[in-house]
């Protein structure tokens, strides 16, 4: 099986005409919504796919990553055909806000060929390592003795990297099955402009296992065109079964150059141990020592998971009543109304004393709503939303530990652009508001289909602002549950949000009911 990836485009005659060709449209995916364009985008190394597309999600405007996997050899494909569905039906189910997202996928045969294409989240901001080269180049000229990174930055900013980085894979590590990301670096953690990580390639160890022959050195070892991340790689790496140990190994020597910036090598050679061990000592905080060499212990059964490390005393802190009202919030924003925090802030009165802290020996401190910025606490929020201030101490979701079964999409039928088409659409957005109305269906009282009682108006808002709509009517035997779960299945609500869409229907209901009774009318 050979795997391969296109061209990078080379020729330029002049900025404008490279940048049209570029922005040309190579291909649609089948549903048309993913439209493959000629630049070409790195995101982290994965068997196969060094570099992919950058494409267009024409449903949501924004750039997304064309990634294909290419099989000369018809025969192995089908062979493994099965596995691969498997491991991309797995894949999109993996959701969290410190993980690059895997949207879509799809098989295409073709009679020479055969070929997987897989679109995920593009991260434009740039890797870590980037970031810490420019870091590193902005203070080179300082008269300084610059040997750690936390002398510009502060511990805060290599602490809040550090939980979200473990945040992401202690939830990897709690799948069912377990999933080992196997080739965490500097070059597959992405750092955006908010300061929010997300880490990426997580595919990378499930395609080396599904592939065999995907990785040029063979199966088990780390598909990589430089020597100068081999550092990342624990020792027992490719000798044995895949364990949480190789990541945590990875994540060390990630923590280690984000408080240096950069081990140094010798030249183009690989980073020594040596250099490992010198970059550690120069930590001068003794809690972060501990924290990087509990990491890099040469005997992986030593090293500690990614929960406990969330817990060591560098990173651990109590959370503010602020940070865990805020994770409350935005679990619950579904049942509030729109805007409801800006719309409340108007209401205080400035001057309002919001709380009090009272001394028996000295004058007490008051905090006001004045000290409180409505725009500070709206980016607080929407910091905490998309991810860069996780719950340490709470364990995280899980995703679905069963695949989905794949089955086609309606729309498939007049848009198929490629052989295969893809499978079922689902909705990956969440529910962030709900409203419904219920009224009893008069009409089918007087029918056959007396048995049907009320009518559902459901209005969801997604967070992305658009707005959802459904009607239907409700049987004596359907429950709140069987409504939600339909939902899931017909792609009308994450799957991710039925539990509460479940509960808000229950309760609808519940409260429709009684005040028919109350006013005499028999449901």
């Amino acid at each position: 099986m050979t795997m391969s990836v296109p061209e990078r485009n080379s020729g330029s005659e002049g900025k404008e005409e490279e940048s049209e060709d570029e922005s040309e449209i190579l291909e649609e995916s089948p549903c048309g919504r993913w439209q493959k364009r000629k630049e070409q985008v790195s995101q982290g190394n994965v068997p196969g796919v060094e570099s992919a597309s950058l494409a267009m999600d024409t449903e949501e405007g924004v750039e997304v990553v064309w990634n294909e996997v290419l099989f000369s050899d018809k025969k192995v494909f089908k062979s493994q055909e099965e596995k691969i569905k498997e491991m991309f039906e797995n894949l999109m189910q993996v959701e969290h806000p410190n993980i690059v997202k895997f949207h879509k996928y799809w098989l295409d045969m073709r009679e020479s060929q055969a070929r997987v294409i897989f679109i995920t989240e593009y991260m434009s901001s740039g890797s870590l390592k980037q970031f810490l080269k420019k870091t590193k180049k902005n203070h080179k000229t300082m008269n300084v003795k610059v040997h750690f990174f936390l002398f510009f930055h502060g511990i805060l900013a290599w602490k809040r990297w550090c939980t979200q980085i473990l945040s992401a894979l202690s939830y990897l590590h709690s799948c069912d099955p377990p999933i080992i990301h196997g080739n965490l670096t500097c070059d597959t953690i992405f750092i955006q402009h908010n300061g929010l990580i997300k880490i990426g390639s997580v595919w990378h160890r499930l395609f080396v296992n599904v592939f065999p022959d995907a990785s040029v050195q063979g199966k088990g070892r780390p598909h990589r065109d430089e020597q100068r991340n081999l550092h990342f790689f624990p020792p027992e790496y490719g000798s044995g079964e895949d364990d949480y140990a190789i990541d945590i190994f990875s994540f060390g020597i990630c923590a280690l150059e984000m408080a240096v910036l950069e081990i140094q090598a010798n030249g183009d050679a690989a980073v020594s141990k040596e250099a490992i061990t010198n970059a550690g000592q120069s930590l001068e905080d003794p809690l972060m020592r501990e924290f990087t060499q509990s990491c890099v212990r040469h005997e992986a059964k030593l090293r500690p998971t990614a929960h406990d490390l969330l817990f060591h005393r560098v990173l651990f802190e109590v959370h503010s009543l602020k940070l865990l009202a805020a994770h409350c919030l935005i679990s619950n924003q579904y049942l509030l109304p729109e805007n409801c925090v800006e719309e409340k802030t108007k209401s205080f009165d400035p001057n309002a004393v919001m709380a009090e802290i009272k001394h028996d020996d000295r004058q007490g401190v008051q905090l006001k709503y004045s000290h409180v910025s409505p725009l500070e606490l709206d980016k607080f929020l929407e910091d905490v939303k998309n991810g860069i201030y996780p719950l340490m101490n709470f364990a995280s979701s899980r995703p679905h530990p069963v695949p989905r079964a794949l089955s086609l999409s309606q729309e498939q039928v007049e848009t198929v652009k490629t052989p295969t088409p893809e499978p079922q659409e689902t909705e990956t957005r969440k529910v962030v508001q709900m409203h419904c109305n219920l009224e009893s269906n008069e009409e089918g009282t007087k029918t056959h289909v007396s048995h049907i009682l009320l009518q559902l108006s459901l209005f969801l808002k997604m967070d992305d602002k658009l707005h959802r709509q459904l009607s239907c009517d409700i049987l004596p035997t359907d429950t709140s549950k069987d409504l939600a779960n339909e939902l899931v299945h017909y792609a009308f609500i994450n799957e991710e949000d039925s539990e509460k869409v479940a509960g808000f229907l229950e309760d609808a209901i519940s409260r429709h009911r009684v005040r028919a009774l109350a006013s005499g009318t028999t449901q």
